[in-house]
């Protein structure tokens, strides 16, 4: 699922809102009697957990850079005090 095919309303949601919306979505699941609705919410489902993925890997990704430049600042100052 490519980012622009991601509905707004998730792109505005944390992963901890995103979670807590497919849990209640699995809550619902669980109660169902009906196979025919099941399986329409548990696409929806579905669809939810590659959005969560892709977030996921989002904020991974922007942790390691973040982590990477503050080290790279790091290192830089040990540098220049050693060539003072």
């Amino acid at each position: 699922m490519k980012d622009k095919n991601i509905p707004n309303n998730y792109n505005s949601l944390s992963l901890e809102e995103l979670t807590d919306k497919a849990n209640k979505m699995i809550e619902d699941l669980e109660k169902q009697n009906n196979l025919e609705s099941s399986i329409e919410k548990y696409q929806k489902l579905l669809n939810l957990n590659k959005i969560i993925e892709k977030k996921f890997h989002k904020d991974i990704k922007d942790i390691s850079n973040k982590t990477k430049e503050n080290i790279l600042e790091i290192t830089s100052k040990k540098n220049a005090k050693k060539i003072k």
